[in-house]
This record gives structure tokens, C-alpha cells and sequence, in this order.
């Protein structure tokens, strides 16, 4: 892999000076057949790859009305142009939302308006060639899907799905992304994004408890496939065993043990990540979800919690329910969506995010902490991008932004905000989400950080910010590889349930 620098930091944060084509030819490694093949997709491109692809895209255009409407509204205004991350890192024109939406919508202006089929140059048509198919490969693979821009664009247009469809249509062609496709059929195979068979799992999860009976003296359980538990996690498999990771893993387990609440993991049901939203891939997102179904049908459970992780709470709060019957409006025509609805218990969210789950418990009183726990520590968060844009937690709106930071406060007593320009629904995202967290798109993910860093960087000179907290796995996987570019040390990433884990008092050793 080629050096990769970060970009210099900017003293006025200004849209860059354009360099076109920088970004050209630096999308990730394409799946091979073997991966295409485990996913029901062409293991190469077909000989008849443009009328597959038209035909994919007149499909999708049926399908999903909103992808009709983002090809017609946009206005070129501008109001994107320079919200998104990567075009501020990069500085490519091709990278700026409307740019990268543009690569599409020529395309779809050529072969599904009279305008485009008629005066093609008039309106910025264009056939839709391989090196054209060869751009959208390049450029879709250069959106994590963040939706940042969407906020700020005065006709709502959503950039990630327009970038979603660009994928499947990609996929439905023989040009799948390596990275998360490999991913998918490692969770349809054995259950979770790493491939960790159950017994690895299960001897990883006694060695937890090994590890916390050591440092507190008290026995805390990591349990796995416990029929009758009141609670099923799922949780990112990054959880299990990185660092810093399984540290909140850790933090979710003192609070169940702290509350009384049985749980379970379960080792068919591994993974709460489901990169089949990245691929913009309907049946692979309803085929990895329903894997979690199965396992809450299977173990009895009353109440399914989701750890931290941005996506997979996006996917659980707005799509479980159609997906798979977790949650209200679920199929009634579904035999096993019925039957899942009759055995969760209703008196609580279903599903609920385990930052739901410990503030509830906080405002119960049934947690207490030592704050003091936490004060080497100078506190920022960071809000991941598909939880403060694309769901919700607790009763209020805005309780995604809300809930983490008042269990941040309730365990430790030094807190600072970041730039209110660039939290909230405002966010950055971390520069590796999307499917994009893979080391073929290093120079991409050190680049797309950029504006993240930069707000860190001005709350650790002027306040003294030594923790970001984190509750994404893709984000602290990704801020823990590129910090060190920017001149930060990786180990002041972590989860909120990292700080809980802390200061959490569980009584006095044995």
C-alpha cells in the first residue's frame, strides 16, 4: 500500500481548491467470483452488462419511488457541495454529493426521460458506458452513506440511497465490493462479520469472565445460547475481541450483572452489524436480520438489546420491523413475525439500544458509579452518523443525542462539546462507514477524517479532550486507525460502556 499523509489542517474551515481526478481510480478491490458466487450475484462482469444495468436501474426506479424523485428535484444548488467529508478531505469535484449523485442522474436522464432520449446534450445526458459503469464503481465506493449532506439540501434528496442503488446495480453486474460482500456471506455462514465459529466465541467469553473476576473480584458472566433469558445482545463481533471494543462489551455485561437481568448472546446469531444496507441489497439485509429472528425465537427471549454500533441501530430501529418483526408494524401476514411479536415482552421498546437500556437503569437508581473513576479523563463524544441521522432512542426527539451524553455525565464529571457545527445531526462522520472501513481505501478514510479531526483537535488544545467517546464500532475502528496521522494517541478512542465499565460499582471484592 502507498504511504498515505493526512491532509494539513485548516485554520479556516473553507470548501478546498478543487483537484479534479484526484480521487480517480482508487475504489476498493472488486469481489471475486467465489465471493459474488456465496451472495447469488455474477462472479464477473456479464457480456451483456448495459442492459442488465438499465434494467436493474428501471427496476429500482419502480421499486423505490424515492430514488425517482432524488433523479428529478436536484436543482444544482450547491447547498451540498461542500458538507460531505470526503470531498473535503479529497478536494475531488466527483466527490461532492450533487457530483457524485450527477454520475447517475446523467445516466438516468439518457434512457428514462424524453429529453435525455431525444436532446441528450441539452440536459447533461450520457450513455452509460464501462468507463462510465467503471466511475460509479470508483466514486459510489467513495460515500459512506452518512447523510450529512441531506440535511442540508433544501429538497431532502438522500445521497446514501442514491448511492445504494448505484451498488446494486453494480452487484447485479458482477461488480460487487470485495470488502463487504465477503462480509455478508461470512455472517449467512456462520453468524457473525469475522467468521468466529462458536466455539471460538464461547472460550473468547470465558476468558472475559476470567479476565473481570481478576480485576474485580466478582463474578460476571459473559453467557452464551441461555434458553429463557430475559435478554438477547446483539452486539458488533468487533466487540468480542478488539480493542478498544470489548472494553464496552465489557460495560454491558457489569450492567446487566449490577441490574440482575439475565442474558444471552447467541453463537448462531453473532453479528449486529448488516452490511447488506451498505450494498443497498434488500434481500441480503432481510437474510442477515432474520438470522437475529431465529435466534430470538430459538433462545425464548423477552427483550432483544442492540451494543454499539451506528449502522446496526439504524437497521434495527427502522428496518427490523419489515424486516424481520422486531419492533411495531411488523407484517401481520408473517407467521413467524406473529409469533416473535407474542413472546416479546411489550412493556419495553423492542428493540431497545443498550445506551436505552443503562440510562434507563440510571434513572431507575438501580446503577450507582464512582465518577472519580473517570477523571484522568477530559470527555468528548462523537454522534455516529446513522444514529443521529437515521433513528431515534427513548421518547423525545432528539434522544439520540441526548441519552449518551447523560450517561457520559452520570459516569464521569469532566464532558465537553465538540463544534456544535459538527455534532448532533450535524455530525461528521467518522470517514470509514458505508462498507469503506477496508485498507485498499486507507487514503480515502485518513482523508475523510479530516473534518472530525479538526474539531477534536481544536476541543483537545483549548480543553484539554484526551477521550472521544464513541458509540459505533465502524467509528472506533476508524478513528483508532487514522488518529495517529493527525498526531492523536488511538487509545483515546472508546465507547460510552468503556467509561461505564469504569465506574460502575458492582460491590465490594471478594
Amino acid at each position: 500500500m502507498a504511504e498515505v499523509t493526512a491532509p494539513a489542517y485548516r485554520t479556516i474551515p473553507i470548501i478546498p481548491k478543487l483537484i479534479p481526478g484526484a480521487m480517480e481510480g482508487k475504489g476498493p478491490y472488486i469481489a471475486n467470483e467465489k465471493i459474488q458466487a456465496d451472495l447469488g450475484f455474477p462472479g464477473q462482469l456479464v457480456d451483456d452488462w448495459h442492459d442488465k444495468a438499465i434494467a436493474k436501474m428501471g427496476d429500482l426506479l419502480r421499486k423505490y419511488r424515492s430514488v425517482a424523485v432524488f433523479m428529478d428535484a436536484c436543482v444544482h444548488c450547491g447547498a451540498c457541495s461542500d458538507k460531505c467529508h470526503y470531498f473535503i478531505g479529497t478536494a475531488d469535484p466527483k466527490n461532492m454529493p450533487v457530483a457524485r449523485q450527477d454520475l447517475m442522474r446523467s445516466v438516468y436522464r439518457r434512457y428514462f426521460t424524453w429529453a435525455g432520449k431525444l436532446f441528450p446534450k441539452l440536459v447533461g445526458a450520457r450513455d452509460l458506458t464501462r468507463e462510465v459503469l467503471d466511475e460509479w464503481y470508483n466514486y459510489y465506493h467513495q460515500c459512506s452513506e452518512c447523510r450529512r449532506c441531506s440535511v442540508f439540501c433544501p429538497y431532502g434528496i438522500d445521497t446514501a440511497e442514491i448511492t445504494m442503488a448505484a451498488r446494486e446495480i453494480l452487484a447485479e453486474v458482477g461488480m460487487g465490493q470485495k470488502y463487504s460482500n465477503e462480509i455478508i456471506a461470512k455472517v449467512h455462514k456462520i453468524g457473525n462479520n469475522l467468521g468466529l465459529p462458536g466455539p471460538a466465541l464461547k472460550d473468547t467469553m470465558e476468558g472475559l469472565e476470567e479476565d473481570v473476576k481478576e480485576d474485580t473480584g466478582i463474578d460476571v458472566r459473559f453467557p452464551i445460547d441461555v434458553k429463557g433469558a430475559e435478554v438477547l445482545l446483539i452486539t458488533p463481533s468487533a466487540d468480542f475481541f478488539a480493542e478498544p471494543h470489548i472494553d464496552s462489551l465489557i460495560g454491558y455485561a457489569k450492567v446487566f450483572h449490577a441490574t440482575g437481568t439475565s442474558w444471552t448472546l447467541s453463537s448462531m446469531s453473532s453479528e449486529a452489524a448488516n452490511f447488506g444496507m451498505f450494498i443497498g441489497n434488500y434481500e441480503q439485509l432481510r437474510k442477515v436480520a432474520l438470522r437475529i429472528r431465529q435466534a430470538a425465537l430459538d433462545l425464548g427471549v423477552k427483550r432483544i438489546v442492540v451494543g454499539e454500533c451506528g449502522h446496526a441501530w439504524r437497521v434495527a430501529y427502522s428496518f427490523w420491523n419489515t424486516l424481520s418483526g422486531v419492533g411495531d408494524g411488523s407484517d401481520p401476514d408473517d407467521k413467524f413475525a406473529r409469533m416473535l411479536q407474542q413472546q416479546l415482552d411489550h412493556r419495553y421498546r423492542q428493540p431497545t439500544h443498550i445506551c436505552e437500556f443503562t440510562w434507563d437503569m440510571i434513572e431507575r437508581g438501580a446503577l450507582s458509579f464512582n465518577k472519580e473513576a473517570n477523571d484522568k479523563y477530559v470527555v468528548s463524544f462523537h454522534d455516529s452518523c446513522n444514529v443521529a441521522r437515521g433513528s431515534r432512542m427513548g421518547d423525545l426527539p432528539g434522544g439520540q443525542f441526548e441519552i449518551p451524553r447523560n450517561i457520559i455525565r452520570a459516569v464521569a464529571n469532566n464532558f465537553v462539546e465538540m463544534d456544535p457545527g459538527t455534532t448532533r445531526e450535524s455530525t461528521f462522520c467518522c470517514g470509514g462507514g458505508g462498507g469503506l472501513l477496508t485498507d485498499d481505501l486507507m487514503e480515502l478514510r485518513v482523508k475523510g477524517a479530516l473534518p472530525r479531526m479538526e474539531a477534536l483537535k481544536q476541543v483537545s488544545d483549548e480543553k484539554g479532550v484526551n477521550f472521544l467517546a464513541l458509540i459505533c464500532a465502524i467509528c472506533k475502528t476508524q478513528f483508532s486507525k487514522v488518529a495517529p496521522y493527525y498526531g492523536f494517541d488511538r487509545k483515546m478512542m472508546g465507547g460510552v460502556h468503556q467509561l461505564v465499565s469504569n465506574a460502575i460499582i458492582l460491590g465490594d471484592k471478594q
